[in-house]
């Protein structure tokens, strides 16, 4: 990393959300609240660039947390990595799935009504060029925040479940939740390696909040697990 952007804060709300526990290998189960991995991709959704990577300092939980549990049609599989390098490589394949014929109904534990305000801040990285400063991309991404612009309109951890957002201009919702709760151990992100047959490393943290706030650095700094 080459410099520390300037600060954003967003608010972030919908419906339905899935952050769904990696544990989980059948039926969907969400954590309590938003993974810092999740928050990070709403703001790429809305502003993404090789010269910037986004950083989550502080999740806000605003509302209270609740449970739903539905019942969902899901695909089963994927299109394989061969068929698309055979595509690539110029071959006639079938890249389109049926779903009718590749369908199970599974069980989810999803969150409901969920609501919370995302601080972050970005950093230049390496592929950062000479016309790239902080300032730059600051402005631009706080006009997209601001008008409601994204690249692709962000969710709350599964593609059928939107996220809206808008910027916070002011003071931040005082959250539903005071005192202290520990949420245990969770998702951070997922470490890349420069090598792409190396698969990438999942990162958890103890996440612990307090009146409704979870520091993600303090909490890697004190419970980070690699």
């Amino acid at each position: 990393m080459i410099a520390i952007g300037f600060g954003f804060r967003l608010k972030v709300w919908g419906d339905y959300a899935c952050f769904t526990r990696p544990e989980m290998k059948v039926e969907r189960v969400s954590y309590d609240v938003i993974t810092p991995s999740a928050a990070r991709g709403i703001l790429e959704a809305i502003y993404w660039k090789p010269a910037i990577s986004w950083k989550i300092d502080k999740i806000h939980i605003l509302n209270q947390i609740k449970f739903d549990n539905i019942r969902r049609n899901e695909v089963l599989g994927t299109i394989p990595v061969s068929k698309i390098q055979k595509a690539m490589n110029g071959e006639e394949v079938e890249l389109c799935q049926d779903a009718n014929q590749d369908r199970a109904q599974r069980a989810s534990l999803l969150l409901r009504d969920v609501c919370y305000c995302i601080e972050a801040h970005f950093e230049m990285t390496k592929k950062a060029g000479s016309d790239d400063t902080p300032e730059k991309h600051y402005n631009v991404a706080l006009r997209r925040m601001r008008k409601g612009q994204c690249y692709h309109y962000p969710y709350l951890g599964c593609r059928e479940f939107p996220a809206h957002f808008e910027y916070i201009e002011g003071d931040i919702p005082c959250s539903y939740y005071s005192g202290e709760r520990d949420l245990g151990f969770m998702l951070w992100d997922l470490e890349f390696s420069e090598d792409p047959k190396v698969e990438a490393k999942p990162v958890f943290y103890r996440a612990c909040m307090s009146d409704g706030i979870i520091d993600v650095e303090k909490c890697l700094c004190y419970g980070g697990l690699s």
